[in-house]
């Protein structure tokens, strides 16, 4: 029997929790204008170890999930998370029933990520938000496919022309380091964006990965 993803790639022991999913979904609160407090429901597909859920359930959002892997309900049974496949399957909820629908490193991994958006569409309400991150295949092609179930890759254009492609407005799409000290300093973002051409692809130090990998992310809104 294969080894859950879940237990491989995001090991609590390999990759312990730290404060940046926090520092990460603030981040995202601000650029993506979510008002906070608005008794607003967030749906996350792919939710994982559910970090980020979690996150924003703390900061008064609703919130619902869904995995492929069970492992996900186990790992986070304080949440409402749904096992099911999100890949080229309609989602089991009735129309315009989110006001946003976010993922993290989720729809890389999707054979058909047009579908999803179609029902990501679907079950957000009118005005409601689609917030998308995932690798920036620009700067992370090299190592795009170092994880075996990644198969759909994206620039800022084709993340932008896909979610308008189906049907969503005020797209906005740009890259951004993972590195929190680069968010509100141009300085460090400029350094790290001059040293990232000779950082070799491969490297394990932190600091230096994430100053060369570039995280993509867009929001978009469902017209009303």
């Amino acid at each position: 029997m294969n080894k859950e993803y879940l237990d491989i790639v995001y090991s609590r022991r390999s990759k312990p929790l730290t404060n940046y999913p926090e520092k990460l979904v603030d981040f995202i609160i601000k650029k993506a204008n979510l008002n906070i407090g608005s008794d607003q429901t967030i749906f996350e597909p792919g939710v994982g170890l559910g970090d980020h859920l979690r996150i924003f359930k703390d900061k008064g959002f609703n919130v619902r999930g869904a995995d492929i892997s069970y492992k996900s309900k186990e790992f986070s049974n304080d949440l409402d998370i749904d096992v099911m496949d999100s890949d080229g399957k309609a989602f089991p909820y009735k129309n315009e029933t989110f006001d946003i629908v976010y993922s993290k490193s989720f729809i890389e991994h999707l054979d058909d990520p047009e579908f999803y958006l179609n029902e990501a569409y679907r079950i957000l309400k009118p005005g409601g938000k689609i917030i998308t991150l995932t690798p920036d295949w620009v700067a992370n092609h090299k190592k795009f496919y170092d994880d075996y179930t990644h198969k759909s890759p994206f620039s800022k254009v084709s993340l932008k022309n896909i979610k308008l492609a189906c049907g969503f407005n005020d797209v906005n799409s740009f890259t951004f380091r993972q590195l929190p000290s680069t968010w509100n300093n141009p300085l460090i973002d400029k350094f790290c964006a001059c040293l990232s051409p000779f950082i070799p692809y491969n490297t394990n130090i932190k600091f230096f990965r994430w100053s060369r990998e570039l995280m993509l992310m867009s929001y978009a809104t469902k017209p009303i």
